[in-house]
């Protein structure tokens, strides 16, 4: 989950102004948490509420339907509760009205935000079935659309495959075979992507920043450098990322000095956590 917040806060002041380079300072005075990371804490939140709600046995793990519907009204509710609390952090309009909703519904949205927030499921899910039901219920509360649906579980899947030692061209295949054709380089790209919020613009484009990389900080940079939505581009990246390479310590300890004590805390109890 640090890699998703490293790279949001690296790609925070490039969102509107894209750097189309690899050779940039990580972290600066202008850099700041934005949803993206925000978003990925509160679902990690509802995650640890719901397990300490529901006793997982041996056999049920979190296939049962009670732990699933405490998982969907659990993400429902500390999604809006810490949202609230962060007015002015980059929602988009829709999501934004969302958060203040009494009764927040699913909105058919397919935008990008639903892939920045999944990697607390990709970190905790035991099983490829684990990843399409945790993934479902948490992205489904809001983004119900069915590109939404699958770029956060091609995210999810893909940090899922990373931290249980796939290599990249496993993590490929089964990207390709169920989620999105991988078929161009950063490089041939770099030039034209543009700005783009939606899951099928954004997803496969983070994918292919880890696949090309060859370090955590590599993978962020390869994000950076197509320009486009770039906090959640990296935050995508570095979800991924962090999973096959591990975040170095100093990126880490950095990135953590631009959280408030609230989201702080919250990462420090995912970090802690006993493990289900």
């Amino acid at each position: 989950m640090i890699g998703a917040i490293i790279g949001d806060i690296v790609g925070s002041r490039f969102e509107f102004n894209n750097n189309r380079s690899k050779e940039f300072e990580l972290f600066n005075e202008d850099c700041f948490v934005t949803d993206d990371s925000i978003m990925t804490l509160a679902v990690a939140k509802a995650i640890m509420e719901t397990n300490r709600e529901v006793m997982l046995g041996i056999s049920d793990r979190r296939q049962d339907d009670h732990y699933l519907n405490r998982l969907a009204n659990n993400t429902v509710a500390y999604m809006q509760m810490i949202g609230r609390r962060y007015l002015n952090c980059g929602y988009g309009s829709n999501f934004g009205q969302w958060i203040f909703c009494e009764n927040p519904q699913p909105y058919g949205s397919y935008g990008n935000g639903a892939a920045m927030r999944i990697s607390a499921v990709g970190a905790i899910a035991e099983t490829v079935e684990d990843v399409k039901l945790l993934s479902k219920v948490v992205t489904g509360i809001s983004h119900n659309h069915e590109e939404g649906i699958k770029g956060a579980e091609a995210t999810a899947m893909a940090i899922f495959l990373a931290r249980t030692s796939h290599d990249k061209e496993q993590i490929r295949k089964y990207i390709e075979e169920g989620y999105y054709t991988l078929d161009f380089t950063l490089d041939e790209i770099r030039d034209s992507y543009r700005f783009n919020e939606t899951c099928q613009e954004t997803v496969p484009q983070a994918i292919q920043a880890f696949l090309e990389s060859d370090s955590f900080e590599g993978a962020i940079r390869n994000a950076i450098s197509i320009g486009g939505d770039s906090d959640t581009l990296a935050a995508i990246t570095g979800s991924i990322a962090e999973a096959y390479y591990g975040a170095p310590s100093d990126l880490v300890e950095l990135a953590l000095t631009y959280l408030d004590d609230e989201l702080l805390g919250i990462y420090n109890e995912w970090r802690e956590r006993d493990r289900i």
